[in-house]
């Protein structure tokens, strides 16, 4: 089916998402959160619980999913190629968010396609983040439209032979994308393996991007923010190869100065990073 393409620079209608300490731990839990992140686990924390910032991802789903059916994108043919946050200030413990979101861009990347969708969120009226998110879609390429723009944005590796500043290392379970996928993305592409053969993935269901992303980010957050996460005021990331559930994913930090700092992952045992091009933005 042919994208839509007149759907470019539409918006979405508005989404209200309310999130409690519930919400907040399960999420925390899907990317890896364990007991010695309380505060992020447990409602009665003194001055609150915290929430991590890519969290963000969250109340930014409905919309991206709404621009993507209006833009006829193959579900089935959906795979995450990028993600970016952008913070305007700390997430409260519990709010009523409501996120818009608007297709920037159908793009031909010859073999397959690229839907850029950037959505902002606001709580009572001021602004609270952003997201982008980049869609890929297999198989659908080579429509005759332009390419995407150069992403200017991040910060640059240094040389594929720099060793690490830090390494963070964690053993995702074999149930992690059924936990992650409580939180509101349930492609079964993460849950049945009948349906991850169909659509390329013999091995069984894969691990959402956006959990790896959160689990980078939670590596970021401990070993260059303090274990702060209101201390992550941005983030962006490639995905390049899949996660399964299970994989241990290894993170890898290059301090850059300024509260800058790129990032590579991988599966533990395999040569090829999982995710790259990332970076994260700390204040002090």
């Amino acid at each position: 089916m042919p994208f839509d393409l007149s759907q470019i620079g539409a918006k979405s209608k508005t989404y209200t998402h309310a999130y409690d300490w519930r919400r907040q731990a399960t999420y925390a839990l899907g990317i890896g959160a364990k007991r010695e992140e309380l505060a992020y686990l447990y409602e009665n924390t003194v001055g609150g619980m915290k929430v991590f910032p890519t969290y963000a991802v969250i109340p930014a789903f409905e919309p991206v999913m709404e621009m993507m059916s209006r833009a006829q994108a193959n579900f089935a043919m959906v795979v995450h190629g990028s993600q970016k946050i952008r913070m305007h200030r700390p997430l409260p413990s519990e709010g009523t968010l409501e996120t818009v979101g608007t297709l920037r861009g159908i793009y031909d990347l010859k073999k397959l396609s690229s839907l850029i969708v950037d959505t902002v969120t606001t709580l009572d009226g001021e602004p609270l983040f952003e997201t982008e998110w980049g869609i890929l879609v297999r198989g659908e390429g080579n429509f005759g439209g332009e390419r995407p723009p150069k992403d200017e944005e991040g910060h640059a590796m240094p040389s594929k032979d720099a060793e690490p500043d830090w390494e963070f290392e964690e053993a995702t379970t074999p149930e992690q994308a059924l936990l992650y996928r409580i939180s509101g993305d349930v492609n079964p592409l993460h849950a049945d393996p009948e349906f991850a053969a169909k659509v390329g993935f013999p091995q069984g269901p894969i691990l959402h991007g956006l959990c790896t992303y959160g689990h980078v980010a939670r590596a970021a957050i401990l070993k260059a923010g303090g274990g702060d996460a209101n201390k992550l005021v941005a983030m962006g990331a490639q995905f390049r190869n899949p996660v399964w559930p299970g994989d241990t994913i290894v993170t890898r930090g290059y301090n850059l100065g300024g509260g800058k700092v790129a990032l590579q992952a991988f599966a533990k045992g395999r040569p090829d990073p999982v995710v790259t091009n990332a970076w994260a933005t700390f204040t002090d």
